[in-house]
């Protein structure tokens, strides 16, 4: 435990395992290893996957993570997944449906579950990516849980968004342009080889010509197949354009500042919670005012005020 530190520097993926199981479960240890590390990162390509479920995220990053080992480009994967409501674990397992890239020491697997985390993300997600980024991994593929419109919180983390979409949806793309149509970066029609797809990149091109309206870059709209590894290279051709971009307009920094302060508000509203919910601590002090709330030495409000007031100081 000592060199844990050293250990996920290195890319020692046990050590990184680890290290991620500490920051899931909020465990003390972790604060002092993350601080270690934290110098050691903001060097790693962070890419957002998101859209509904059974459009073929996991696919996709499958061939994806393919081309960028050929490159020589290490690669870390977080799938978040609906959480068991028995276990509070990752349901669908994306470990098993990526069994293949596991054993390539190149790659990083993770999943998580959201525990109850609303945007498509798990709380413990930026820790995830800091460690995964300071172990060394080139890119970072970040796939949400896949739900719908709630699904826009990728792209507090995302340096690069590419939500996907597949032939048939029909209306619902009219339905997601408040939710995750606005977010994208890169735009995906998967499982092109389906009936519709002239319709569906004709509907996404006519919201690109309203969203994008003079700005100084188009959103593009890429068709893949997936599962037969079509598309693939142009889209990661586009991925690196985007990076380009960013760096070059300067707004990479600005992705990354606000990665940041959503982790660090992240980080505050587990401590506040962890803080209110202590189960000892809070329910003598609940206990204790109630009391006083019984024999009219204080009321309700001020009570509340009392508790707040300890953790405002």
């Amino acid at each position: 435990m000592k060199d844990i530190a050293k250990k996920v520097l290195s890319g020692d993926s046990h050590a990184i395992a680890r290290l991620i199981t500490l920051a899931e479960n909020n465990d003390p240890s972790a604060i002092a290893y993350m601080k270690d590390i934290h110098p050691h990162t903001g060097k790693a390509h962070v890419i957002g996957i998101t859209g509904v479920m059974g459009s073929g995220k996991s696919t996709l990053i499958y061939e994806l993570t393919r081309q960028y080992r050929k490159h020589g480009k290490n690669v870390g994967i977080i799938a978040i997944d609906p959480t068991s409501p028995f276990s509070g674990g990752a349901l669908l397992g994306d470990r098993v449906r990526m069994m293949e890239l596991a054993m390539d020491e190149g790659v990083f697997i993770r999943s998580m579950g959201t525990r109850g985390m609303l945007g498509g993300l798990a709380s413990a997600v930026y820790d995830v990516v800091e460690i995964l980024d300071a172990s060394g991994k080139d890119v970072i593929i970040v796939e949400t849980v896949g739900v719908g419109q709630a699904e826009v919180d990728v792209i507090k983390i995302a340096d690069t968004t590419l939500v996907i979409i597949v032939p048939g949806l029909g209306d619902s793309i009219q339905t997601l342009k408040a939710g995750v149509m606005e977010i994208a970066d890169i735009y995906i029609v998967n499982k092109a080889d389906r009936d519709g797809v002239e319709q569906t990149v004709a509907e996404i091109e006519s919201l690109v010509d309203i969203s994008c309206s003079g700005k100084d870059r188009v959103t593009p709209i890429l068709t893949t197949i997936a599962k037969q590894g079509k598309g693939i290279k142009e889209l990661i051709k586009e991925i690196e354009n985007h990076e380009k971009y960013l760096k070059k307009t300067k707004e990479f920094d600005v992705q990354r500042r606000i990665r940041y302060e959503t982790e660090l508000i992240e980080i505050i509203r587990k401590r506040l919670m962890n803080f209110i919910f202590d189960e000892e601590q809070f329910k003598y002090r609940v206990e204790s005012l109630i009391d006083q709330i019984s024999k009219k030495e204080i009321d309700p409000h001020s009570a509340a005020k009392e508790i707040l007031s300890k953790i405002l100081k």
